[in-house]
């Protein structure tokens, strides 16, 4: 009985040591082995480890590479235009002691970077004017910050894989001036342009007027002409007419007189009997007196 009843807190016992003692490091991870606080030993590589119970204790960090979000920096660049700069970097921890021994944990370590990465953007782009930022030289400009802030950042067993500007704006007060006297200027342009098209399509309209009245009076030259030449060829053929048959001819005349001279049927003529224009009646002089 009393050997049965010590076997169950020995069991528990050496369980509750086998759960201490036991730790598994992740793909993800590197740790670090402590002893009362002091590194005992580096594991890089993921599998089961061991460590001895209530003595020792594991740091795990993070092995892959991490996102840091730096906030926003003032710049002034050497053209004194002020500049807010928001980057971001890419960071990965190369070296866990001397990580755990200079910073500790990831939060200080993020902390002390952005202030490294801020400070590396001032140094670097205050010696640059905002059109070299805004040109291809800010690639260069980018690289010359990359391997400032590694060189600080490998003290603290972390490599900078990358470090890139998100944004990079005028402060409000700046961008709303700069923004008034745009829109000043593209008002001014739009004022321009109307006036230079107003120009124009008067330009355009007189031109499109003088061509129309040279058309105009090229055309009603050229009837005229049409109309003489067609008038003379007329002539021509009735004096030709005329020629071949004289009395026709003047008896053709005088019946297209009578038909102007009496269409309507309301026309009266008052004329002598023996006028040429009764020519073709007979003569009527004769009749009037027989009568």
């Amino acid at each position: 009985m009393k050997k049965g009843k010590l076997i169950l807190p020995v069991i528990i016992l050496i369980a509750a040591t086998l759960y201490f003692s036991i730790f598994i490091v992740k793909e993800i991870n590197q740790a670090i082995v402590l002893q009362f606080g002091d590194p005992k030993r580096i594991l890089m590589k993921p599998g089961l480890n061991f460590k001895i119970p209530f003595i020792q204790n594991v740091v795990f960090l993070d092995k892959r590479i991490l996102n840091l979000d730096a906030p926003p920096a003032e710049v002034i660049a050497s053209d004194q235009k002020r500049l807010i700069v928001d980057a971001f970097a890419r960071f990965k921890i190369v070296d866990p002691l001397k990580f755990y021994i200079s910073v500790g944990n990831e939060r200080v370590a993020r902390s002390r970077l952005s202030t490294i990465i801020n400070s590396r953007i001032r140094s670097v782009l205050g010696t640059q004017r905002l059109q070299t930022l805004l040109s291809e030289e800010r690639t260069k400009q980018m690289a010359l910050i990359q391997d400032g802030v590694n060189t600080e950042a490998a003290k603290f067993g972390i490599q900078i894989v990358d470090v890139r500007i998100k944004r990079a704006d005028l402060p409000p007060a700046n961008s709303d001036a700069i923004y008034r006297r745009m829109q000043t200027e593209r008002e001014r342009e739009a004022k321009e342009f109307r006036a230079k098209g107003a120009e124009m399509a008067i330009t355009i309209t007189s031109t499109a007027d003088k061509e129309v009245t040279v058309i105009l009076a090229d055309a009603e030259k050229q009837s005229q002409i049409l109309k003489g030449e067609g008038d003379g060829q007329r002539n021509k053929i009735f004096a030709d007419a005329f020629g071949q048959d004289p009395e026709f001819f003047a008896f053709y005349r005088a019946m297209q007189a009578y038909e102007t001279a009496l269409i309507g049927g309301e026309t009266s003529l008052i004329l002598s009997p023996d006028s040429e224009f009764f020519k073709f009646f007979g003569n009527i002089k004769a009749q009037t007196q027989s009568q």
